[in-house]
């Protein structure tokens, strides 16, 4: 959430800030009004009140008891506005909160101006595209072709965009999860796991609600949400709460399974596993000093780039532009890889730094070394790096001529011994 001093102050900032988003920039004009009136009701209301105060020491001082009475009547209908101006404050707040609430961060400078994902720039590719002495084929040739990916049994327990991995596949997706953790923690983040399912609070302050709201499963007897992300869960582990500066950096991964409705992405990628409303994702989140989120969007940067490598995977770095920044990001890099079979680079992580936009809607902050006044801390985020297109790349990559696919070394510790994916040894 944005500041309301800013909104206030800089109005064509916030303005200019939408427009490069391809955003319509009347909600500032509407949260300015709702400003004003509620700064005027306020007035009004604080006017009456300090009238109230002033009469009832009055009242207690007169003597003439019609006098008196006639005051304490007089009092009684300031009281009755007061309490009708109380309600129209607590409305308009409700109002002014309910369209904040939908303003997403401000763009960096740095982040380039762009209508769409097509102006994204690319910054940088590493690794060459790998070449094959046969046509290498799509994972959703390969996958069920080794007996490790079954889409027919997930459209029949589930429905569509859902499918089951099984021997080998379920194992390899199990080995990549366990592959990210490690690295993350040697990295030095912290391992949490946490819950799967969160309130509405939670999804408010990691700016998913109620912007994202048609997209997110609802268990609406219980009133919990499934996670979109397992950024959501971690930014809630701070919510409410005054860190020591001492403490930052906090850095923290988690897995979780991630559901999301895809309405906004209809008729897109309907074959193979690239979009679907389940998939797993490993991620990345920092809490830090203002000062220091610059340095540590690069570091987190660094560190899902080291987990393709890892992998041998051939990647590159875009940074978003204005038009396809994430909601909560100022700033973003996405992390893509290149799946030889599709022909077409898949992107595996987005990695963004959220100032503090995220820590106002959380109501986060430190308290400086020094004392004095609180501050609310930067968050940070990054998948590190998400299902399934991760491990599409790691099939159409690791092809062989004969059809098996071979386990990258990264991996191997966690397959049991098996090197290579073969039809025949998918139970082992």
């Amino acid at each position: 959430m944005l500041d309301i001093n800013l909104i206030r102050e800089q109005p064509d900032l916030v303005r200019k800030a939408l427009s490069d988003r391809q955003m319509d920039p009347a909600p500032v004009d509407r949260i300015l009004e709702l400003d004003a009136r509620r700064r005027a009701i306020l007035t009004e209301v604080e006017a009456l009140k300090a009238e109230r105060n002033a009469v009832s020491k009055e009242i207690s001082q007169t003597k003439d008891g019609s006098a008196r009475q006639a005051k304490i009547e007089a009092m009684r209908a300031v009281g009755d506005k007061i309490a009708a101006i109380d309600r129209e404050v607590a409305e308009v707040e409700e109002e002014l909160k309910s369209v904040a609430a939908i303003i997403p961060n401000l763009p960096d400078a740095r982040t380039p101006y762009g209508k769409d994902e097509d102006e994204n720039v690319v910054l940088r590719t590493v690794g060459q595209l790998p070449e094959f002495d046969f046509i290498p084929k799509i994972h959703w040739e390969l996958g069920p072709a080794l007996g490790i990916l079954d889409f027919e049994r997930g459209v029949k327990i589930s429905g569509s965009r859902f499918y089951v991995l099984t021997g080998l596949g379920a194992r390899l997706q199990r080995a990549l999860i366990a592959y990210m953790l490690d690295l993350h923690s040697r990295q030095g983040y912290t391992e949490q796991y946490t819950p799967f399912m969160v309130k509405a609070a939670t999804l408010y302050a990691a700016g998913q609600l109620p912007k994202f709201a048609e997209n997110l499963y609802h268990d609406a007897e219980q009133d919990l949400w499934m996670v979109p992300t397992a950024e959501v869960p971690l930014t809630g582990l701070h919510m409410d709460e005054i860190l020591d500066e001492k403490q930052l950096p906090i850095a923290y991964t988690a897995y979780t399974p991630c559901f999301r409705r895809e309405k906004m992405s209809a008729g897109r990628d309907v074959r193979g596993i690239k979009r679907g409303h389940q998939f797993d994702k490993v991620e990345m989140y920092i809490f830090s000093k203002p000062e220091e989120s610059d340095a540590m969007l690069e570091k987190m940067c660094e560190h899902a780039e080291a987990t393709c490598a890892g992998l041998g995977l051939t990647y590159r770095v875009k940074q978003l532009c204005t038009g396809d920044i994430g909601f909560g990001a100022t700033m973003t890099y996405d992390i893509e890889v290149w799946a030889p079979g599709l022909q077409e680079w898949l992107e595996v992580s987005s990695v963004s730094n959220d100032t503090d936009f995220q820590a106002r809607r959380a109501n986060i902050k430190y308290r400086p070394a020094e004392g004095g006044k609180t501050h609310f801390v930067h968050t940070l985020n990054g998948s590190g790096l998400g299902m399934p297109r991760t491990l599409i790349a790691v099939l159409e990559n690791y092809q062989q001529a004969d059809g098996s696919v071979k386990v990258p070394e990264a991996l191997l510790p966690w397959m049991g011994g098996v090197e290579i994916i073969r039809p025949e040894n998918i139970l082992e």
